[in-house]
């Protein structure tokens, strides 16, 4: 429980002050999965990172998500420790928001390969505004450097370090280009933002996402990993299977409330007051910007 305060307080933290990310006492803490697998955080006040997935092995290093230009020293030196290779060779990018694809205009320079959903790939070739309800955070277009240069629609398939890591596109969710990003034999899943184990998810409305595609997308998942799997979310700490189908069901009644809500005619402002998240919300946090980017999503629809 601690633990997850730790990472809600950063998530709050850090949002509202993202224009001026405080970079310089953050650290890199890491967590092994597997021999060879390891997740790495991105810690610190004012801080909040996308977790990285990070595979080191024969052919080099691959890495899940890239955070901060900031960050890519103090994770690189983390990765050396590990006995990684000075270079990334592959970085796979979950989605194109800044805290898990801005790494790309350090790395891209030094010659990583970027692999993303061609929806990623389209939103990071222009400008772009996300509301994050307390704030529009604009994100600028990415440099040709920093582009994914392998893109996909639905799925494909790459074999590094002697590991088979499928990558699976559900339809629009957290935003419309999220990436499950599956390690068969670790039995291993990466789900940037579609999965958030420090609060409720964010949902980017305003820019494709829904509820109901979080609610499929991790649907999806599930039915394609075992019971035994190790899950990563986008924010948080390392969850597993049983954490995944809780989500799920977690969202699905909060989803059929609002909805009920809706029908009625409820405003937002109605919908919150009637706290629809309130067995969660001790956990979880304050549910606002899921409920304002929820009911964004469900009046559009």
């Amino acid at each position: 429980m601690r633990l997850i305060r730790l990472f809600a307080a950063a998530l709050v933290l850090a949002v509202p002050a993202a224009q001026a990310q405080d970079f310089a006492d953050a650290r890199i803490e890491t967590q092994k999965i597997r021999d060879g697998f390891y997740v790495m955080f991105g810690i610190g006040e004012g801080v909040v990172a996308g977790n990285m997935g990070v595979s080191i092995g024969a052919q080099g290093v691959l890495v899940v998500d890239d955070q901060f230009p900031e960050m890519v020293p103090k994770y690189k030196a983390a990765i050396r420790e590990l006995g990684g290779s000075e270079k990334i060779t592959f970085v796979i990018n979950t989605h194109w928001h800044f805290d898990h694809s801005d790494g790309n205009k350090a790395l891209g320079p030094e010659g990583t390969w970027f692999v993303a959903q061609e929806s990623s790939r389209e939103m990071m070739l222009k400008d772009n505004v996300i509301n994050l309800v307390s704030q529009q955070r604009e994100q600028l277009a990415h440099p040709a450097i920093a582009l994914p240069v392998v893109t996909y629609d639905r799925s494909m398939r790459l074999h590094f370090n002697g590991q088979r890591i499928d990558l699976l596109h559900f339809g629009p969710a957290h935003t419309t280009g999220d990436t499950a990003v599956i390690f068969r034999e670790l039995d291993i899943v990466h789900l940037g933002d579609v999965f958030n184990t420090a609060g409720y998810p964010f949902i980017d409305a305003d820019n494709g996402g829904s509820l109901a595609g979080v609610i499929d997308f991790c649907s999806g998942v599930l039915e394609e990993i075992d019971e035994t799997a190790v899950v990563i979310p986008g924010h948080g700490p390392v969850s597993d299977y049983r954490g995944l189908a809780d989500y799920v069901t977690m969202l699905r009644t909060i989803r059929d409330r609002i909805a009920a809500l809706i029908a009625t005619g409820a405003s937002l402002e109605q919908v919150i007051a009637a706290r629809p998240t309130a067995e969660w919300d001790e956990q979880r946090g304050d549910p606002t910007r899921l409920l304002d980017r929820a009911y964004a999503s469900m009046t559009r629809e």
